[in-house]
């Protein structure tokens, strides 16, 4: 008779898939580390990535041995309309309007490489924890007969929106500046449908793209466990609209999932070039006095116009505010030197990747006028600076509505990729903000900076929910044969 193996003992086997978009990768990375941690050697974890992102897991995989965290490199697929050599979104050559749907249909092209390394490796995963733009993993897992968890980099509001329009079909109105209320979400809330999800609002029934977006919305809401980057002092409600939604109780809020510790001082090493370094930056925002500047930034990808960024530039100087401002892509030669020249002292222009974490958690920073992508959002929430809202896109004019409208910390000055703000009264709007100590935005944001700290703390909710988690993945079984079609 031969001889059986005892396993019981061996750690359980999880494949974490990413969506190579950097608002969705690097959360997903960091959470990954905080489930190896917490697990505390129960779990191991394979990361699935093609080969441009692999430089991406370094940090990750330098911090942990490959017994707990290992990576698996799988070429990806061609497809006609993706550049050569674009492997993440934010490659993608302008106009990149179309890069989410094109990399998530490319991407479902992994599925026969992934089943050939499921069958092929000795100890194929018990679950799939993947982000919520790769839903046909979860068709994946289950003929693989294993759970499959649904990974939101978006916030809980924002997927109870696209959730809902998904899964009931609504018709939209033909003018993009009607209202759209949806009666079935708590509050009732309403938004004008040129700002909802733009790929709802491009599907066209039979669009083979068009349906196998459906199909993976449809995927995520049918998966076995859904992560939230988010905590429940902050979205609550919503945490528990998706459960009754989904049907079951394993929808798991553990954020805010900010950058492990060690790495960098928290998120300073996390970017690339940049036209100032860390230590100026820092040196200088110690010789402002307490939140006393305005930090600004759109995010990764956002690039603001000649029009806009002249209209930011006139209301910035004619506040007289200090500020940070970091500027991206083409939009950074927009910013003019003379402009540097006249607000020196006053304010820094940084070109390129900027800092956000420190810049956000500096005593200096009182405030941050944001496009509201859920990253930024959790991050100044951490902080506890009120928040400027000028939401551009995707679900930001959810996330900017939560601000302003349900948690107030935030303030709208603008919305609109195309819109461009009246530098006067962007002006008067960023003076009263930092002048009045006692604006109800301020003191909220505080609160709220307290209720997510203690979030992640010991017997904090998030931490009791990824400990939770990491006790339904444990008592998960390795599947005993792979037979898939």
């Amino acid at each position: 008779m031969a001889a059986t193996t005892d396993k019981s003992n061996e750690p359980v086997h999880v494949l974490v898939f990413p969506y190579p978009a950097q608002g969705h990768l690097i959360p997903l990375l960091d959470f990954t580390h905080h489930l190896a941690v917490r697990s505390a050697g129960r779990l191991k974890i394979t990361i699935l990535v093609t080969p441009k992102n692999l430089p991406l897991l370094q940090p990750l995989l330098s911090r942990h041995p490959p017994t707990v965290i290992q990576s698996l490199t799988l070429p990806f697929p061609p497809h006609p309309s993706i550049p050569p050599g674009v492997e993440n979104t934010k490659d993608f050559p302008p106009p990149s309007s179309g890069a989410q749907l094109l990399m998530m249909a490319a991407l479902g092209d992994l599925r026969s490489p992934l089943l050939t390394w499921f069958r092929s490796t000795n100890s194929p995963p018990s679950a799939i924890i993947s982000d919520m733009f790769l839903g046909w993993t979860h068709r994946l897992a289950a003929d693989l007969g294993i759970p499959r968890v649904v990974f939101s980099p978006s916030a809980a509001v924002a997927l109870s929106v696209i959730y809902s329009l998904w899964r009931y079909m609504p018709s939209l109105p033909e003018n993009p500046d009607s209202p759209f209320t949806f009666t079935n979400l708590p509050n009732s809330p309403t938004w004008p449908s040129s700002q909802l999800s733009p790929m709802y609002r491009s599907f066209v029934a039979g669009d083979s793209v068009s349906e196998f977006v459906r199909d993976g919305f449809l995927a995520d809401m049918e998966s076995w466990g859904a992560v939230f980057n988010s905590f429940r002092g902050l979205e609550s409600k919503y945490l528990d609209y998706l459960r009754k939604e989904l049907g079951h109780d394993r929808v798991w809020a553990v954020g805010p999932i900010l950058p492990p510790p060690d790495e960098g001082n928290r998120g300073k090493d996390r970017g690339g070039a940049s036209s100032v370094s860390v230590a100026d930056l820092e040196a200088w925002l110690d010789t402002c006095p307490d939140d006393g500047v305005v930090y600004v930034c759109f995010g990764s990808e956002a690039v603001l116009t000649e029009d806009q960024t002249a209209a930011l530039a006139l209301g910035l100087e004619r506040s007289g505010v200090r500020f940070v401002w970091s500027v991206k892509g083409g939009g950074g030669g927009h910013v003019a030197r003379e402009f540097e020249d006249r607000v020196a002292g006053k304010g820094v222009v940084i070109r390129g990747w900027a800092p956000q974490v420190t810049i956000l958690g500096h005593r200096a920073v009182g405030a941050f006028l944001t496009h509201c992508g859920w990253n930024s959002v959790l991050e100044g929430s951490v902080a506890g600076v009120p928040m400027l809202t000028w939401p551009m896109g995707a679900d930001q004019f959810v996330d900017a509505t939560l601000l302003v409208e349900e948690v107030k910390i935030g303030v709208r000055v603008c919305e609109g990729k195309s819109s461009v703000p009246d530098p006067d009264e962007l002006a008067r709007q960023l003076a009263e903000l930092m002048a009045e100590e006692g604006r109800e935005e301020r003191k909220r944001a505080k609160e709220l900076s307290r209720a997510a700290v203690e979030a992640v703390g010991d017997g904090g909710s998030s931490a009791e929910d990824l400990d939770s988690l990491v006790k339904e993945l444990v008592k998960l079984t390795s599947p005993s044969d792979v037979q898939v079609s």
